[in-house]
């Protein structure tokens, strides 16, 4: 019995922001491709994240070059199915070719002849090229120190939704990331009373001078850091655009009744334990704060720009009293707390990529999105080639080099020399 196998030139897997983009260069270029998605365009931002996320950046800058967001003001924050109907017109602007309901087994080298052998739920694939366009938010992570107790819901916070959701009592959300804090927020406005685990992060202006923090980082020359400074591998942004968008500010947060803790350190007996640096993380976020407003205020100088001092940007409220007499152990029980919500980030999954392009860390490999498997491209990872790399514009640049790469690749493999030349 004769197997059913589609061929095409580039196989992109993943049909979110990456995958959309890195058609359009495809299609831009005639470059035969398929893109293979599990579940629909953009979906991630559909079921992936709680009911009032919108973007953290403004309509006018997260966006791809050739479509502004339909309806939006240009400095609005625009919800998330919203942007996923974005995408979906997008792809549609220009007939992407992209099969939904797609799983992706395997995907494993030919042998004897170029190319790969993809595995999927609706069949085999063979390609010349394959684009991992999957992302960043692939597994979500629950941390080993989360306490084996039946009588709380723990959840990540790719499964929360809104604070109807959750039963009766407080909520201890760990991680004070954008997600972190975006959902304390919103849970203490509900009227939930709130314990927030604090770790590294750093803490940008929403907006400086009028113009917005994503502004600044473009003018200054920030998007295009081509790697993260050391120490800040694992540092997160606290920003956020709920409410129309505004600067995060623990002590604020404290003020309004979040009580603020240290980075979680582990659970015992129905005990939560802290590490004592509570204040130092706050501290730190401030010094990145300022450093911004200090390179701002010199290229305005610099620029002769005329834009209206902000001197109460620098205003930092007094250090609540969690700041001051930090909590380093709480009983959960006697606190009232029946939920913890882990905003602990996401893992990558490669398991359906067998080839060798990945370190012994299972990190792939690669530069700008070229991996050290031929054939084998990347899309969409943090600092895959700057630091806007996993912003929607940022995805968008580099689907272009990977285009073009794979362009090139193409006149390599479709040479033929002349039969008449001397």
């Amino acid at each position: 019995m004769t197997e059913n196998v589609i061929t095409t030139d580039t196989l992109v897997v993943g049909a979110g922001q990456a995958g959309v983009a890195m058609s359009e260069h495809l299609t831009r270029l005639a470059i035969p491709h398929l893109v293979v998605e599990k579940n629909r365009i953009a979906e991630a931002w559909r079921s992936g994240r709680w009911d009032s996320l919108v973007a953290n950046g403004p309509a006018w800058h997260d966006r791809f070059p050739g479509m502004t967001f339909p309806g939006s003001h240009p400095d609005s924050f625009v919800a998330k199915e919203q942007v996923a109907d974005y995408f979906v017109a997008y792809a549609d602007k220009f007939k992407a070719p992209i099969r939904t309901g797609v799983e992706v087994f395997s995907a494993t080298r030919l042998k004897g002849r170029p190319g790969f052998r993809v595995e999927t739920s609706q069949g085999i694939i063979e390609a010349q090229r394959i684009v991992s366009a999957t992302g960043p938010f692939q597994r979500p992570v629950i941390p080993a120190i989360a306490p084996q107790d039946s009588a709380l819901l723990q959840l990540h916070s790719a499964q929360y939704r809104n604070p109807e959701q959750l039963p009766d009592g407080g909520v201890l959300v760990v991680g004070a990331g954008s997600s972190g804090v975006q959902i304390a927020d919103e849970l203490n406005r509900a009227g939930k009373k709130v314990w927030l685990s604090v770790g590294a992060h750093d803490r940008p202006p929403r907006t400086y001078r009028g113009r917005d923090f994503v502004w600044w980082l473009g003018v200054l020359g920030l998007w295009d850091a081509a790697a993260n400074q050391p120490g800040k591998e694992h540092v997160t942004i606290a920003v956020s655009g709920a409410r129309g968008g505004h600067t995060v500010d623990f002590r604020q947060l404290a003020h309004q009744g979040i009580t603020l803790a240290g980075q979680t350190e582990g659970f015992h007996q129905g005990v939560v334990a802290f590490q004592d640096n509570l204040a130092t993380h706050i501290r730190t976020g401030d010094e990145s704060y300022l450093a911004l407003l200090d390179a701002a205020d010199l290229y305005i100088s610099r620029h002769g720009l005329d834009l209206p001092p902000e001197p109460e940007a620098r205003y930092f409220m007094p250090d609540p009293d969690c700041m001051t007499h930090p909590v380093r152990t709480l009983n959960l029980q006697q606190a009232g707390i029946s939920t913890i919500i882990w905003a602990t980030g996401y893992a990558t999954d490669f398991s359906w990529l067998k080839v060798d392009a990945f370190n012994q860390q299972n990190h792939p490999q690669h530069h700008r999105g070229v991996s050290s498997e031929p054939g084998v491209y990347f899309l969409g990872l943090p600092w895959l080639s700057r630091r806007g790399s996993t912003f929607i514009w940022g995805v968008w640049h580099d689907a272009k080099y990977i285009a073009d790469q794979i362009a090139i690749q193409r006149q390599y493999q479709h040479y033929r020399p002349d039969d008449t030349e001397a």
